[in-house]
């Protein structure tokens, strides 16, 4: 097995003078650059059938785009990712209430979540280890919450470990909010078309208008939403669901490593596999992306990447059904630590 390497260098400066650095992760088949504005992965080299590399994520060349512009490329999101029904809930009789950020509701974190974070960042082997304090109240949640994620290559796998720990009961459901487009950046697809995905998922969770989970778990059988057997990504399909994916597919809940998905890139071979230790995946198929201005001369464009959220179940905190005895533990306690994993592996076939 080959050595990783760390290389660590400047990568701008924030308004207000703080300094953030870019930590790449090298291996004989993966190069990755994590900065500290977000922890957020700001490119990934994969190669494709006949081993050239290219970009294969949404992001940009400087420091100004990431903090002027609301995209959540790469980041981490969190305290909770995806949607909190009209930014309310209720914990030991108290209610709360978060900024609202998203139609009714309250959306990765809220108004500054933890994509808008300096993360505080070390290198250990083939690792670079993010961590950050969120103060009691951050965002309207209770409890000072430690938050640590590390990011580990090695050789063509990619693995994200999180862990948490609060000082009062909170919601809680970090991912990483990637977007891909397995084509790279040489030849930037306009659409998904290119693209086939499976996920082994036997129901999926229903949204109203504004993305929310419903409350129901519907079984995918006989709907466009059965991805258990390889589908295409084409406009034909995605108008099926109305403006396109942006749904939690639901997985095994066993806390164990289980496979989420598997995505092909038809004309490069290029193939990302996502397992995670999480019992959802929100597929995301890039339908608000309005042609935003990225690396490399691209231009995102509405379904021109896609996202593969390993996570908790969207509004869990709301819906008791979603979390039946212990799992999935959208309340994390001042006795407990919070831990997942999510492991990438790039092949190509």
């Amino acid at each position: 097995m080959s050595q990783t390497k760390v290389d660590i260098r400047k990568f701008g400066a924030t308004k207000d003078g703080y300094e953030v650095k870019l930590y790449t992760l090298s291996s004989n088949h993966v190069e990755v650059g994590i900065i500290s504005y977000g922890a957020a992965i700001s490119f990934l080299n994969v190669p494709d059938k006949d081993g050239c590399k290219d970009d294969i994520v949404t992001g940009f060349d400087t420091l100004e785009d990431y903090c002027d512009k609301r995209t959540y490329f790469g980041c981490i999101v969190g305290r909770v990712a995806n949607r909190i029904a009209k930014g309310k809930y209720t914990i030991d009789g108290k209610s709360y209430a978060l900024p609202i950020n998203n139609g009714p509701n309250t959306l990765h974190g809220g108004l500054e979540g933890f994509d808008k974070k300096i993360w505080e960042a070390e290198t250990s082997g083939e690792s670079v280890i993010f961590s950050l304090t969120s103060p009691d109240g951050d965002e309207g949640h209770p409890g000072e919450m430690s938050v640590s994620v590390s990011y580990t290559l090695q050789e063509n796998i990619l693995s994200i470990k999180y862990h948490a720990t609060t000082t009062k009961h909170t919601p809680i459901n970090l991912t990483n909010h990637s977007f891909f487009n397995l084509g790279g950046h040489k030849t930037w697809d306009t659409d998904l078309s290119n693209h086939e995905i499976s996920i082994p998922a036997d129901s999926y969770l229903p949204a109203d208008n504004d993305c929310l989970v419903t409350g129901e778990v519907r079984p995918v059988d006989g709907t466009v939403f059965d991805l258990r057997n390889p589908v295409t990504l084409t406009e034909d399909l995605l108008s099926k669901t109305g403006v396109g994916f942006d749904h939690n597919f639901c997985l095994q809940r066993n806390n164990k490593r289980n496979l989420h998905a598997k995505v092909k890139h038809m004309p490069s071979g290029r193939i990302l596999i996502v397992e995670s230790t999480q019992p959802g995946c929100q597929l995301y198929t890039g339908n608000f992306l309005s042609g935003i201005s990225g690396k490399h001369g691209a231009s995102y464009t509405k379904h021109s990447a896609f996202c593969l959220e390993s996570q908790n179940w969207p509004d869990a905190i709301n819906n008791s059904f979603f979390q039946p005895g212990s799992f999935p533990d959208s309340v994390l306690l001042p006795n407990k630590e919070y831990s997942h994993s999510t492991w990438w592996t790039f092949d190509t076939a």
